[in-house]
């Protein structure tokens, strides 16, 4: 851990939303999940923060778990990108088309998604508001993986108050090709369940619903996801991290990361410190040295 630490002055925190501008780089805090309920925590295990992307596979998880894969598909790809998270390029190039859900383009298709599932499956006396969307999607992951997970509406309106002109670009073009309805909701349900908060222990238990078969999922959505996740994870970095530690990871530009070792556990880190693709430096390295310490 100390030796990953020595790496987060290489790193920077992000600057574009406020409250994330505010940590301290050498926060660093680490959950390691292990079978059979075998757990470790270091550092400032205690901390919250939001989640951000990491949060895209739980999303994606959720429209499948609700709408099918073949219906989830139709909206969204599978396929890596070679460019930046946020990249329009790739998704005028894709003919508004997103490659996967772990890139802006894809979340926000996916967020916009969720207004089905509220259609359909809340009660009767549901109104579209976006906010019973987050709710309901946050209290069906806190029931099913034992977590604490809420809303941080402080981040919430510190988000809102920079809001990413290239995220309403992205929309508009998914809007111009029928991927989502409405670009004012798709953003806010975008930007409520990037906003969703924790520690590293609830990120941790998260990873532990995509590592075993507990009974809780569909096992073919588990595997969809994770390898979602291997692929496209780490952004433009996932191809060379996929080939050096082979492992289905989630990053967030708050610095967590979320590695899951299928049928084995999971790796919760978080240090706000990233590179200039938006990985946390210092978890990256620790998950870097914890393979390289078991492979020898």
């Amino acid at each position: 851990m100390a030796q990953s630490q020595a790496k987060i002055s290489q790193g920077q925190v992000i600057e574009r939303i406020p409250l994330l501008a505010s940590a301290d780089p050498q926060w660093f805090a680490v959950y390691i999940y292990c079978q059979p309920n075998i757990n470790y925590q270091l550092g400032d295990y205690q901390h919250h923060f939001p989640l951000m992307s990491v949060i895209k596979p739980f999303s994606f998880l959720y429209l499948l778990e609700h709408l099918g894969k073949e219906q989830v598909l139709q909206s969204v790809g599978t396929s890596p990108s070679s460019m930046a998270f946020n990249s329009l390029e790739q998704l005028i190039s894709d003919h508004g088309y997103p490659r996967n859900p772990m890139i802006n383009s894809g979340a926000i298709t996916v967020a916009d998604k969720l207004k089905t599932i509220g259609q359909t499956r809340l009660s009767s006396n549901y109104d579209g508001v976006s906010d019973d969307l987050c709710e309901h999607f946050i209290k069906w992951l806190n029931q099913l993986a034992d977590t604490q997970l809420y809303l941080d509406m402080n981040m919430l309106n510190s988000v809102r108050s920079t809001r990413s002109q290239l995220n309403l670009a992205i929309a508009q073009v998914l809007c111009q090709h029928g991927y989502i309805e409405n670009i004012e909701s798709a953003i806010d349900i975008y930007e409520q369940i990037c906003c969703i908060s924790g520690t590293v222990v609830d990120l941790g238990r998260l990873g532990k619903l995509l590592a075993d078969d507990q009974g809780l999922i569909s096992p073919q959505h588990r595997l969809l996801v994770n390898d979602v996740m291997l692929t496209c994870g780490l952004y433009q970095a996932s191809s060379h991290y996929r080939q050096k530690i082979g492992l289905p990871m989630k990053s967030g530009i708050s610095g967590a990361l979320l590695v899951v070792i299928p049928n084995q556990g999971a790796i919760a880190t978080y240090s706000p410190a990233l590179d200039p693709i938006g990985n946390s430096i210092a978890g990256l390295s620790l998950v870097e040295t914890l393979c390289s310490n078991l492979s020898s």
